[in-house]
């Protein structure tokens, strides 16, 4: 489908989500979304230990209603939108899915798979889909969410200002906002909306957008929550839709559009429908160790260091993280304590990052768990940490050790492990998911190992709901 001509950039948006074939899509994208679809999958299965995640279950199994989908690890079945909801919070939990696609050599951090994959196995779990479906309506939400995302200027990106929080402007979560529209077009599909129908469901969607971006940067819970948000109310706007709702006739570019709601407008408008159909914009970055993606490049550096050094914490005098402009992120430089929600505070901070993987000399899903991040050695050694923004460096951050006796060891890291350049293979997300299983404790090993393999083929799979027993703890 690569006709707009004469189409508005919505009309033309639902015409690619509505009449993709899997044949339509190259290799290498659907490979990718296969491994997306497991790195989501663990990561929601470990998510199914953090703090409080329990409570979340437990609330809308007390709900109640359709049983129509089964919320991963738990195995608790309830109605699709509150199943995609917990999901894709699970999933968040530990900030550990995948994210960034990249369009004009411009890296873009947008979270959509957190939101787009739960939602296309909640879905496709109700509607027992092939595997084959799964992968191509995975990937036309997908493409619908970056283009969205990335024909504007993330304001990240803006300035130094911008990532330091010292300017005025919009805070919302971005996982909050475009991913909604991923997850409208993957319900919409799946719920069988013709064109117009479509075009409403973004309309709907619009009105439902939410989250406040303060969660991630004071550490709070909430900077899940929204993750889920966007991927229930995508489900709620499609079947609004389908019922025969309608919503604003121009949900992108119009007066009360997410670009003049959201964004302060639309930069390239050209890039909302550029080559559609011809190419699918996905996520490519797979993270190896949990927590903000800025962090990844101090983890690097602190493993780097006691990988190549016989470091000895307790003989540690001062460590210094220099931080070139890049790097300068204001949520993630920020004092650290504890705080309320251990594992919020300590997954985007620079200092607990680096203490953790100094002391345990790894980094895990169990780095982030209360006990752990109260670990007396971590405590300690974060109060030893200096942040210095004095790195003359195109990107990455330098490590800094002096120890007791004198010495002084470093570490530079340019770009964090993961990066397109430097890609985790097959092996590395195949063992990070059986971390999380093993962390979890609650899906079999057994069942893992089973659904590994039948993601390895997944356009071969007839029915998702093969993929969904084998994701959930045998208790259920």
């Amino acid at each position: 489908m690569g006709n707009t001509e004469g189409k508005t950039a919505v009309e033309a948006l639902a015409d690619n989500v509505l009449n993709t074939r899997f044949e339509d899509i190259d290799q290498a994208t659907i490979e990718n979304t296969k491994k997306r679809i497991l790195d989501v999958i663990g990561c929601a299965i470990g998510g199914a230990r953090a703090q409080n995640n329990s409570a979340l279950v437990n609330l809308v199994k007390g709900w109640g209603g359709k049983k129509e989908a089964s919320i991963l690890a738990f195995g608790i079945k309830a109605p699709a939108p509150d199943v995609a909801w917990v999901n894709a919070i699970l999933c968040r939990s530990f900030d550990w899915e995948p994210l960034v696609t990249v369009v004009d050599g411009k890296r873009y951090p947008g979270h959509i798979s957190g939101t787009t994959v739960p939602t296309a196995l909640t879905l496709g779990e109700s509607k027992g889909i092939s595997g084959r479906e799964l992968i191509t309506t995975l990937v036309t939400g997908d493409d619908v969410a970056e283009r969205i995302y990335t024909s504007t200027e993330h304001p990240w990106n803006k300035s130094v200002e911008n990532r330091m929080g010292s300017m005025r402007g919009p805070t919302f979560d971005a996982w909050g906002t475009m991913p909604s529209f991923g997850a409208a077009a993957i319900a919409g599909r799946l719920l069988g909306l013709n064109n117009y129908q479509m075009r409403n469901a973004f309309g709907i969607v619009i009105n439902m957008l939410s989250g406040a971006g303060g969660g991630l940067g004071e550490g709070a819970t909430t900077f899940k929550l929204s993750q889920g948000t966007s991927a229930r109310s995508g489900i709620i706007a499609a079947e609004l839709a389908k019922g025969g709702w309608t919503g604003i006739e121009d949900p992108l570019l119009g007066r009360t559009g997410y670009y003049q709601t959201f964004t302060q407008g639309c930069d390239y408008p050209e890039k909302l429908t550029r080559d559609l159909g011809k190419k699918y914009y996905v996520e490519l970055v797979f993270k190896p160790y949990p927590g903000g993606r800025p962090t990844h490049t101090t983890i690097d550096a602190a493993l780097g260091l006691v990988r190549k050094n016989d470091v000895n914490i307790e003989d540690i005098e001062k460590a210094t993280i220099h931080l070139s402009p890049p790097m300068r992120y204001g949520h993630y430089m920020k004092p650290y304590h504890v705080g309320d929600y251990p594992t919020g505070g300590a997954l985007f901070s620079y200092k607990y990052s680096t203490a953790t993987a100094l002391v345990r000399k790894s980094v895990t899903a169990e780095n982030f768990i209360e006990e752990e991040i109260r670990d007396p050695r971590v405590q300690n050694l974060i109060g030893k940490i200096e942040l210095a923004e004095d790195l003359d460096k195109e990107n990455g951050v330098e490590l800094e050790i002096k120890m007791k006796d004198g010495s002084i060891i470093s570490e530079y890291v340019r770009e964090a492990t993961g990066e397109i350049p430097n890609p985790l293979s097959r092996d590395d997300l195949i063992t990070k998911f059986m971390s999380q299983v093993e962390f979890s404790k609650t899906v079999n090993i057994k069942d893992a190992q089973k659904l590994v393999e039948l993601l390895d083929k997944l356009e071969e799979v007839d029915d998702v709901k093969k993929l969904a027993q084998l994701a959930v703890t045998r208790d259920n």
